[in-house]
């Protein structure tokens, strides 16, 4: 089936990667038609959408879609390793966000992936299963992350294993030059005010090599931002809200701190042999008598404290019980093992426990108003240094 080549930077702009050969022109789009196929041919095993039964027959009323790939930054940045849970959540905020702007329905991914890095559960590799099969083993679905109907409420959804893909897809095809737009290198203004790209029933955006959050040019600009940093947070699946309520009334009046060492304490040596580190005051900084002292101006003691922590020695923090009634996501298997099935839907509970905290200190400061226990820097200009001694 005929698909149109993509679409070049119009205007006089100039596009952020070079024009494509024509070859390869051609490649992309048969690539692109391809990809489409495929997602039509397994979508009608699930029959998940969040959108109204005129959706889901893929009639046409009016709607428009945007696609930016079968997975979280991919095509992009990351299709053959996989990043962590809350830059996925930047890159897919960041997706949403220009689906709100252009008044689109977002082709949400139906599953997102799991890094090796944070995940020591949920993710498992045979040696002998076929590239579809390691996807379902190294991924989760979205809805057990997120609650898509909450999501679409402020930003219309649809999922790509869906019905109601399979058939906005296949129309999409069949109208040509009307049906897709391929974009590459064009502002998020541009494909709203140009008739070539907005009266087009699907724009498709996978032409883009770098991670997806890359394509929102003020994300460093809070106020420009139409989607918050905490859009995707706030909106968990109902499983897991309800087992955070439930560990807050066991709790009652609590405080909270996140502590992250593991993966962020990480160092390597120069070519003098010599240790340096990203992060070089973390590891003193995360430790229970320097946590002590830094947390008693803002957390009194006798108070009870939660911790989340990718901390796997067992007792590090038990120094703290001196001061504070500990608690820990171990302490609530009962509720936590029915449902949490890797680490990332682990995580969304916690930081669901962090948000309901008295007080709650951060690991490292992201917002100017942040209690931290580190003063080092979050975001690290890649700065190698020597870590302060620990003993």
């Amino acid at each position: 089936m005929a698909i149109l080549p993509r679409i070049a930077a119009a205007g006089g702009r100039r596009p952020r990667l070079p024009p494509l050969p024509p070859a390869r022109t051609l490649m992309t789009a048969f690539a692109a038609a391809a990809t489409l196929a495929v997602l039509c041919l397994f979508s009608s095993s699930s029959p998940t959408s969040s959108l109204s039964s005129s959706r889901r027959s893929g009639a046409d009323n009016g709607d428009r879609y945007l696609y930016w790939g079968g997975r979280v930054d991919c095509p992009g940045k990351h299709c053959d390793s996989c990043a962590g849970l809350g830059h996925q959540e930047s890159s897919l905020r960041c997706a949403l966000e220009e689906a709100l702007f252009l008044g689109r329905i977002f082709v949400m991914p139906s599953r997102m992936c799991l890094s090796s890095v944070h995940n020591t559960k949920g993710t498992h590799q045979s040696s002998n299963a076929t590239s579809k099969q390691r996807w379902e083993e190294s991924s989760c679905a979205m809805e057990s992350l997120y609650d898509i109907d909450r999501i679409s409420r402020i930003v219309p959804v649809v999922l790509d294993n869906s019905k109601t893909w399979h058939a906005i897809a296949s129309r999409a095809m069949k109208l040509g030059e009307r049906g897709v737009a391929h974009v590459q290198g064009i502002s998020r203004a541009e494909l709203k005010e140009n008739p070539m790209y907005s009266k087009a029933l699907l724009i498709n955006r996978t032409a883009s090599p770098l991670a997806w959050f890359m394509e929102c040019k003020d994300r460093k600009k809070r106020n420009s931002l139409m989607l918050s940093y905490t859009f995707l947070p706030s909106m968990p699946a109902k499983k897991l809200s309800d087992a955070a309520n439930k560990m807050k009334q066991i709790l009652g009046d609590y405080d909270a701190i996140h502590v992250r060492r593991g993966d962020l304490l990480k160092n390597r040596k120069d070519r003098f042999g010599v240790e340096r580190s990203l992060h070089p005051h973390l590891d003193r900084d995360t430790r229970p008598a320097f946590i002590r002292n830094r947390i008693a101006k803002w957390i009194p003691p006798g108070r009870t404290l939660y911790i989340a922590s990718n901390e796997r020695t067992p007792g590090f923090f038990s120094p703290l019980s001196d001061r504070y009634k500990l608690a820990y996501s171990s302490n609530f298997s009962s509720i936590l093992e029915p449902i949490i099935e890797n680490n990332y839907q682990l995580f969304m509970v916690e930081r669901l426990m962090m948000r309901g905290a008295k007080t709650f200190v951060k690991t490292m400061k992201e917002f100017d108003n942040d209690l931290t226990l580190c003063d080092d820097p979050k975001k690290n200009t890649k700065v190698w240094e020597k870590p302060v001694s620990t003993r």
